[in-house]
Parts: structure tokens; C-alpha cells; sequence
């Protein structure tokens, strides 16, 4: 820098006075970062900087809590075993039916009082609740060990992500049908020796079911299929496996592995045989725009589709949907029918295969 008459200063800034400044800068680049951290519940959930787990552990401190509304069991050890990890969080869990669940989070949203923050439960329920604007878009690093086929995805993550599946295929008291002669495909149900000796469940399960196999024989099969002489019983797959151990139904095609899994602990004759493509059920979780405790929210949810946590769901019976988690036997070829299809044109395919096996199964009785 030169003067008017030439010369160079001889003096820029007094090194007291340069110091100020370089604190000055210092103090406004770690404020500029302490402002971008995330801070609204849209933000927190999409945040991917590397220190997300520290801002989400830090925010959970503070919240203390968070309200979990699911409709299974099984997820109150995934909750206990997560308070277990952070000893700073208390979950409270509600639990009911997936048409009872919608009803509530409905209600709730309809009247401005937003009380849970992480919801999980059947695919079909999810999105109902998806279509109402409910779920936010969210992040979790785990969300890539999961097909695409499980995932509602959004631009920059996910609104909702299955954390367990169970699959419905064929369960037989094995004192009437010995493991070897069992059906091995569904070729192998249209064979005489089983007319008379099969039952279907009711409820929602036997029209998926029938569409399954819809898409995957064809008409003429499920039409052959109906001359078996086949019962239908509104019962869910839980309640007709009962009728299986005691010896009341041989064989049923529409029975849950969980169900058989816990069976089999308590000694029962009674054996399980996937029939590909398997039906998959579906049950999946998120957070929602309101939630009242957004970091602990997030950091549940990444305790849920972690490994870890995945590792509690099966100890209960069930299986995951991570492709790098899960047994031999869980191999097979699945069928995600509900995620074949929009809301709107689901529910419509589901009201003709109920149709369906009323005219095939049941009216035809």
C-alpha cells in the first residue's frame, strides 16, 4: 500500500489490533456452525452431516422421551432394548390394530394434537397414513441394506421403510403329513390326495393370498385349485394354526412362519414350507411432520433398521428385510404384492380376489 507521495506505509494494523480480528473471524465461523445445525423437525430428519449421531444423542438428552404407537407385540422389546442403549430415553408405546391406529393418528392430526412421533405398522396401513400427509421424509444410513422394493422413497429419503417382514406359505401338523410328502410348490396343492384337507384363512390374508397366486399361476390354476374341496374359515392365520396342531386341519397354505416359529417352541407338530414366490407381509415405520421429539425419533428409527435392532425383531420370530440379515431358510423368492401397486389400484385388485375366493371357495361350498 503507497501514500500519495509514494512511499509505502510503513505500518498496515497493530498486531493487538490483527489478533481481535482473527478471533472475531474465528468466533463467527463456530457461531455460522452452531447456526446450520438442524433444527426443525423437516431438517433434523434429512440431516446427513458427519456429525449426525452426536446432534441426535444430543438433542435426545434433551428430550427425554418419545411415543411410539405400533401394532405388534414384538416391538416392546425393540423399545426396552433401545432404553437399554440410551438410559437417557424413556418410549412410550401404544398398541393396537392397523384400522384402530389410523383412527387415532387421524383424529389426533384432525384436532391439532400431536402426540406420537414414530409410528409402525402394515404396509397398507403406512400408506393410507401416507396419502393423509402425515409421514416426513427421512434419512437413516442404514436405509441401503434394504431393497427398493421396501421402501417408500422421497427425493431425498424415505417417508417410510420396512423393519420386518413375515411370510405366509403352507403349515401342516406333521403327525397327518410327514415332512417329506408335504407340498414343496403350489403345483403340488392341486394334487388329489390333499382334497378335503386344506383350509384357507379369512380376513385379509386369504384374498392376498389368492392374489398371489393369481399373478403367479393364473386363473385356470386357482380354478383347479377350487375344486379341492378347500374350507374358508374369517379367521387369521394365528387362531387357524391352533386347528392345525390339534390335528383339526392337516394342512393350510395360509399360515404364517411367525406363528409356526413360536408354535414349534412349546414342542408342537407342526412344520412350515415357503411356496414361491412367498407371500411377504409387510410391517414398516417413520417419523411424523409433527413429531414432538424429532431427535430421539430419528434415533429410534436408526436403532430399529440397524442390524442390532433387527437381531431383536427375529429372537421374536420374526424375519428382516435386510438383505445382509436373516437364515438360510429365509432364502427364497419373495412376492411384495402390496407394493405392486398404487393405494387406490391395490384396494381395488383386493375387493376382486375377495370376490374371487367367495365365488370359488366359499359360495361354491
Amino acid at each position: 500500500m503507497f501514500s500519495k507521495s509514494g512511499r509505502k506505509w510503513q505500518s498496515v494494523l497493530p498486531c493487538s489490533i490483527l489478533t481481535t480480528i482473527l478471533f472475531g473471524l474465528l468466533l463467527y465461523t463456530a457461531t455460522g456452525w452452531t447456526a446450520s445445525k438442524p433444527t426443525t423437525v423437516s431438517e433434523i430428519a434429512l440431516y446427513r452431516g458427519p456429525d449426525r449421531e452426536q446432534i441426535l444423542i444430543e438433542g435426545t438428552k434433551r428430550e427425554r422421551q418419545l411415543v411410539f404407537y405400533n401394532s405388534l407385540t414384538t416391538l416392546e422389546a425393540v423399545a426396552q432394548e433401545f432404553e437399554k442403549k440410551y438410559p437417557f430415553i424413556k418410549v412410550s408405546t401404544w398398541r393396537s390394530e392397523s384400522p384402530d391406529l389410523i383412527k387415532k393418528v387421524t383424529e389426533e392430526y384432525a384436532s391439532g394434537r400431536y402426540l406420537v412421533d414414530v409410528i409402525e405398522t402394515s404396509g397398507g396401513a403406512m400408506a393410507i397414513l401416507q396419502k393423509k400427509n402425515i409421514f416426513q421424509e427421512y434419512y437413516t444410513p442404514d436405509a441401503a441394506a434394504y431393497a427398493d422394493e421396501v421402501k417408500e422413497k422421497g427425493k431425498n429419503g424415505v417417508y417410510y421403510l420396512a423393519d420386518r417382514e413375515n411370510y405366509t406359505g403352507l403349515g401342516f401338523n406333521t403327525k397327518l403329513v410327514p415332512l417329506a410328502e408335504a407340498p414343496k410348490n403350489y403345483r403340488d396343492l392341486i394334487d388329489p390326495r390333499w382334497k378335503g384337507k386344506m383350509t384357507l384363512a379369512g380376513g385379509s390374508v386369504g384374498p392376498r393370498w389368492i392374489g398371489n397366486v393369481l399373478n403367479v399361476m393364473g386363473r385356470d390354476y386357482v380354478e383347479k385349485l377350487s375344486q379341492q374341496d378347500i374350507k374358508v374359515q374369517n379367521v387369521a392365520p394365528a387362531a387357524l394354526i391352533h386347528q392345525v396342531i390339534a390335528g383339526e386341519i392337516p394342512l393350510s397354505p395360509t399360515i404364517q412362519d411367525s406363528n409356526v416359529f413360536t408354535a414349534k417352541q412349546t414342542g408342537a407338530p407342526v412344520e412350515w414350507r415357503g411356496l414361491e414366490p412367498v407371500l411377504a407381509n409387510l410391517g414398516s415405520s417413520g417419523i411424523i411432520t409433527k413429531s414432538p421429539h424429532p431427535h430421539a425419533s430419528l434415533l429410534f428409527l436408526d436403532y430399529l433398521h440397524s442390524k442390532e435392532g433387527q437381531a431383536v425383531l427375529i429372537k421374536g420370530g420374526l424375519s428382516s428385510p435386510r438383505e445382509d440379515v436373516g437364515s438360510l431358510q429365509q432364502r427364497f423368492k419373495k412376492s411384495y404384492i402390496e407394493t405392486q401397486y398404487s393405494l387406490e389400484e391395490f384396494e381395488k385388485r383386493f375387493n376382486e380376489w375377495q370376490e374371487l375366493m367367495r365365488q370359488l371357495f366359499v359360495r361354491k361350498r
